[in-house]
């Protein structure tokens, strides 16, 4: 079974940092897009941010110049390095992978408040 497992996670104050993991487990092939999305109470599930295997990176622009997504193709995994966090950053994470076959993981929630 393909899956998707999700770390790093957790209650940061604003400012602060914060760099979250997917791996994919029970796969030898490689996703062609890897990413991340997330879902605030009561908001729909937007995207945050999205790579390709071969190094193409899309972000939403809320998260600009603060977030970096980054892949480790060897170890199928996929990282969101997060900075200069925000109240409103504060959100359940998915991480999302996508070829002919589409998964979700399970979520990490993200909270950030003093």
């Amino acid at each position: 079974q393909v899956q998707l497992v999700e770390s790093g996670g957790g209650l940061v104050q604003p400012g602060g940092s914060l760099r979250l993991s997917c791996a994919v487990s029970g796969s030898i092939f490689s996703f062609y897009f890897m990413g991340w999305y997330r879902q605030a109470p009561g908001k729909e599930r937007d995207l945050v941010a999205i790579s390709t295997s071969t190094g193409t990176t899309h972000y939403a622009d809320s998260v600009k110049g603060r977030f970096t997504i980054s892949r480790d193709i060897a170890k199928n995994t996929v990282y969101l390095q997060m900075n200069s966090l925000k109240p409103e950053d504060t959100a359940v994470y998915y991480c999302n992978a996508k070829s002919d076959l589409e998964i979700w993981g399970q979520g990490t929630l993200v909270t950030v408040s003093s």
